[in-house]
């Protein structure tokens, strides 16, 4: 994979991509690439959904029915009193 180095950045623009790149957790090179990425109309990558994945690979294996157990009321908080 080749790297792309940009110089001269201004500080403004770089703190732009910056809170871009946080508001879509992710870092300043993957938020860039995003950014080029729409600038010449391609597609971005599809975003991988971790639950849909393990849903597909479990799913033809059945379904299990667990026992959830009652809740119980809490205990007391220990007293500070000496």
């Amino acid at each position: 994979m080749e790297r792309l180095i940009i110089r001269n950045l201004d500080k403004a623009l770089e703190r732009n991509v910056r809170a871009r790149a946080a508001q879509q957790s992710r870092s300043m090179e993957e938020e860039a690439l995003w950014i080029l990425r729409a600038a010449l109309g391609e597609s971005a990558p599809a975003l991988v959904n971790l639950f849909d994945q393990i849903r597909e690979h479990v799913d033809p294996l059945g379904g299990v029915n667990l026992k959830i157990p009652r809740r119980r009321s809490m205990r007391k908080p220990p007293s500070t009193d000496a």
